[in-house]
């Protein structure tokens, strides 16, 4: 079965819990995260994943409406693209 890849971004000030409350979501939708990184520079919180969504029960604009309510509950910005159109933002 080919990936259905997702980009996710999560960036704001740092508080306890964001990466689980954002995991925590994404394993009860069935969203398997490929790949995740994550920084904390003075104090300021910047998560990158890579997730797919091919087994996900929520449609891919449910799952982005969601993580940015879920975002504003915690105090990120939680933005979710499809990695098709994530690259071609990126390309220089």
């Amino acid at each position: 079965m080919e990936q259905n890849k997702v980009i996710i971004t999560v960036v704001g000030k740092d508080t306890v819990g964001i990466i689980a409350r954002i995991c925590t979501y994404l394993a009860d939708g069935g969203v398997n995260v490929l790949d995740i990184t994550q920084t904390i520079v003075q104090g300021y919180f910047n998560m990158m994943m890579i997730v797919d969504i091919n087994s996900s029960n929520r449609e891919f604009a449910q799952l982005q409406n969601e993580l940015e309510e879920l975002g504003n509950e915690i105090g990120v910005q939680v933005k979710a693209q499809k990695e098709e159109i994530f690259e071609k933002m990126h390309r220089l």
